[in-house]
């Protein structure tokens, strides 16, 4: 199936943006439109939607988000309450906003929560922020669990996979308009190998492993 380089929940605005644009061009000049060709330039950035070549490492977790590491720190499942590791990925208006599956299972929990519109850099949007959360049960019974976070300037989050879904890793699963966050909650049979500060890429690189069996 061939891949579309732009995520189709940026169609609308895209055309939009460039209906603008050429009316300016054709009514005032290529200078005072020239902000509008800026402006729809960013928005065509924004929603682009590059193919991504998923690892085949089987204990591997890819990053959910295109963005940076912001946290990696001890928390506690938001279904379970089960200890956890978490990992927060923010992405910037340049970063591609498609959402991907970061392990293979089946969707056994989704939960959605309205709540404030914070900078989704700051710790507490992950509690405070609207979001929605989903869990994947893999075959080996491993559950991890994976938020999507609003931001202040994003205002709508997509989820397009529902409890009993079978999906797989690097699969596209969401999308969040204008800048946000994805956190993913790992059991403790999982160790990280992401860095705080560092860059990831949606549904190829590979954030964390699942620890080998003692011998």
């Amino acid at each position: 199936m061939t891949h579309s380089l732009i995520a189709r929940e940026g169609w609308s605005r895209i055309l939009l943006a460039l209906g603008l644009a050429g009316v300016a061009h054709a009514v005032a000049g290529f200078w005072i439109a020239l902000p509008f060709w800026i402006l729809w330039f960013l928005i065509l950035q924004f929603f682009r939607d590059p193919p991504r070549s998923v690892p085949g490492l089987a204990a591997g977790v890819v990053a959910p988000a295109h963005g940076r590491v912001v946290g990696i720190q001890p928390d506690h499942d938001p279904f379970s309450g089960a200890p956890a590791t978490r990992i927060s990925i923010f992405m910037n208006i340049f970063s591609v906003h498609s959402n991907r599956i970061p392990v293979p299972g089946r969707v056994v929990e989704r939960q959605y929560h309205r709540g404030q519109f914070l900078n989704a850099a700051l710790e507490k949007a992950s509690i405070k922020n609207e979001r929605c959360a989903i869990q994947i049960e893999t075959e080996e019974d491993h559950r991890v669990s994976c938020v999507q976070i609003a931001g202040w300037v994003a205002r709508r989050i997509l989820t397009y996979v529902d409890v009993g879904d079978s999906v797989a890793r690097g699969q596209r699963y969401g999308f969040i308009r204008f800048g946000s966050r994805v956190d993913v909650y790992l059991p403790p049979d999982f160790e990280v190998i992401a860095n705080v500060g560092k860059w990831v890429m949606s549904g190829s690189d590979i954030i964390a492993r699942l620890k080998p069996l003692p011998e």
